[in-house]
């Protein structure tokens, strides 16, 4: 536990300040966290024999990243170029000898995907006007739920939601989050828009900021689940050890990631 909050306090200094300034220190930030993810999915179908392409996986989802958050209209292109990258480098370990070269070319165009155009919209999200606020009530909806589904379902959990990927969730657990995210949502829209400088004042409603934290308390624990998938195929129990306690980057963001995607349609949509 010491470790733990240790590690947390640490990423915790040098997240809130990105959050909060924005620009190219948080870009940085990002970059790194998206890249580091994307080394360990590569790590994760290696330890099952599969061969995703590491150069391109970790290129794509870096100049994907890259082209969102400086050069926007550049962003399809790169992602046309590296899908098309990925398979030429595929057709060549195949000629090679790697008959599983097919397999192996869309594992690596998943990772493109998920980690580098979805993993992007946490940079879109904090682009939006405002962004650093709406990027603060966004990620503690997503803490809330996960600090309201381990509280409850650790204690109370006895149905359980989804026993081979993960035999500690229960559904006890996923409603206890849901509210919680529910609540947070409902709270935070209350506090950024009515108390002090107002930085959301006019733009959210504690009404809506509770139809944020459901839609994303109710689909974000997906993201979680589906990393675990990704963690059960290899046999790992966490992307990595970098962090002391808390494992790699992939395990940082998995629910972000969802969070991030579906916080930023839900705002431009319904609220802004």
């Amino acid at each position: 536990m010491l470790r733990r909050t240790l590690t947390a306090l640490g990423l915790a200094a040098v997240g809130l300040p990105a959050i909060i300034f924005g620009g190219v220190f948080y870009f940085l930030l990002i970059a790194i966290v998206l890249v580091g993810s994307a080394w360990e999915y590569v790590r994760m179908f290696r330890a099952v024999r599969y061969e995703p392409h590491e150069i391109v996986t970790i290129g794509g989802v870096l100049c994907i990243a890259t082209a969102r958050f400086f050069f926007a209209e550049a962003a399809i292109p790169f992602f046309v170029l590296f899908v098309l990258l990925a398979m030429a480098v595929h057709i060549v370990a195949y000629e090679r000898g790697r008959d599983q070269a097919p397999l192996d070319f869309a594992v690596t165009v998943a990772g493109i995907v998920y980690l580098g155009w979805l993993g992007s919209y946490l940079l879109d999200l904090r682009q939006l006007p405002q962004g650093g606020w709406w990027l603060m009530l966004v990620l503690p909806i997503i803490w809330g739920g996960d600090t309201g589904a381990y509280s409850i379902g650790v204690v109370y959990g006895k149905h359980k939601m989804a026993p081979r990927l993960s035999p500690k969730k229960s559904w006890e657990g996923y409603f206890a989050g849901l509210f919680t995210s529910i609540v947070v949502g409902a709270f935070f829209s209350y506090a950024f828009s009515s108390l002090g400088p107002q930085p959301l004042g006019g733009l959210i409603t504690p009404l809506q900021g509770g139809f944020l934290g459901l839609v994303i308390g109710a689909l974000a624990p997906l993201g979680d689940l589906g990393e675990s998938m990704f963690k059960r195929q290899g046999g790992l129990k966490d992307s990595s050890n970098i962090f002391p306690g808390h494992g790699g980057f992939f395990d940082r963001i998995d629910s972000w990631i969802w969070g991030a995607a579906l916080g930023y349609f839900l705002i431009q949509f319904f609220i802004l």
